[in-house]
């Protein structure tokens, strides 16, 4: 089997911990990061830093941006030194950032332009998924170019989906954030309410995580929010984004989405606080502020 050469771009909490997956599973790796600092760790390993999106795509067959937002992604394939400008045949790029079903489409009617397939590959998982290659991966694009580079998503997840059609992957992804950010809604009034109840936090979570209550939010987010662990595992600016594409789509197709709708305006005000580089589950603090629980 031939060994893909994989450039990827976007060394954030997520983009470091997937890249060093493709290093250790031995794919020949070029990384690049607008931000220098973040690459000293794939130095250190002897992994090629470029320079620019332009130079990772003439040393690579596949190109992984992982970056924050649409306007990020267009910028990184198609801005000054991007990737559209080392393109080559047999170039694929895959997008696993989380945008929209619209703009993946997007960019890969323009990618075809310059003779370069795309795959629209989000993921979830969190940080904790990221760093042990067990996250969920869902794929929009064409199949054959699906089959080609699935050994490289394997290095980084644990569960991939091939979802359909370019758009396909974006669309499973918005779907998933509406229960996770429902799903921390939840698990944050709950908190809220024993709080103010006097209730034995401890005796919280094993109801909770024992019951039919259980989730992933629950098991991983709870007990950092019971320390006061807000650090971002998924900062809550990127939810804040996700919900807003989420509620957009369903707008255009005519679907009710209250509580999603809910969900985006409280995520609203916590980015409004100053708080949206801390983690989704920094939502307990706004919920403490508006019951009056100190800290």
């Amino acid at each position: 089997m031939e060994q893909l050469r994989v450039g990827f771009i976007g060394l954030g909490i997520m983009g470091s911990a997937m890249a060093m997956n493709i290093h250790k599973k031995g794919f020949p790796l070029i990384v690049y990061n607008r931000t220098r600092s973040k690459t000293e760790p794939f130095a250190k390993l002897g992994v090629p830093v470029a320079n620019s999106p332009r130079e990772v795509a003439e040393k690579s067959d596949v190109v992984i941006d992982m970056v924050t937002d649409a306007p990020d992604v267009e910028e990184v394939l198609f801005g000054r030194d991007g990737v559209v400008y080392g393109a080559h045949p047999g170039l694929i790029v895959i997008d696993m950032s989380t945008n929209s079903p619209e703009y993946a489409r997007y960019f890969a009617k323009r990618l075809a332009e310059y003779g370069i397939e795309f795959l629209d590959a989000p993921v979830t998982g969190s940080d904790i998924g990221a760093r042990q290659g067990t996250l969920t991966i869902m794929v929009g694009g064409k199949r054959e170019v699906f089959e080609r580079v699935k050994p490289v998503l394997e290095a980084m997840g644990k569960t991939i989906v091939y979802a359909g059609d370019v758009g396909s992957g974006q669309m499973l992804k918005l779907l998933n954030q509406i229960v996770v950010g429902l799903n921390m809604l939840a698990v944050v009034e709950a908190m809220a309410l024993a709080k103010k109840a006097s209730i034995d936090m401890d005796k919280l979570f094993t109801v909770l995580s024992t019951g039919g209550a259980n989730s992933f939010t629950v098991q991983y987010y709870m007990p950092k929010m019971m320390k006061g662990d807000y650090e971002p595992g998924f900062k809550a600016a990127h939810l804040k984004k996700d919900l807003k594409y989420a509620v957009e789509m369903a707008n255009k197709l005519g679907v009710p989405l209250p509580g999603t709708a809910l969900t985006l305006e409280l995520y609203n005000a916590l980015v409004a606080k100053g708080l949206g580089d801390k983690g989704t589950q920094a939502l307990l603090r706004l919920y403490h502020e508006l019951s009056g629980i100190k800290e």
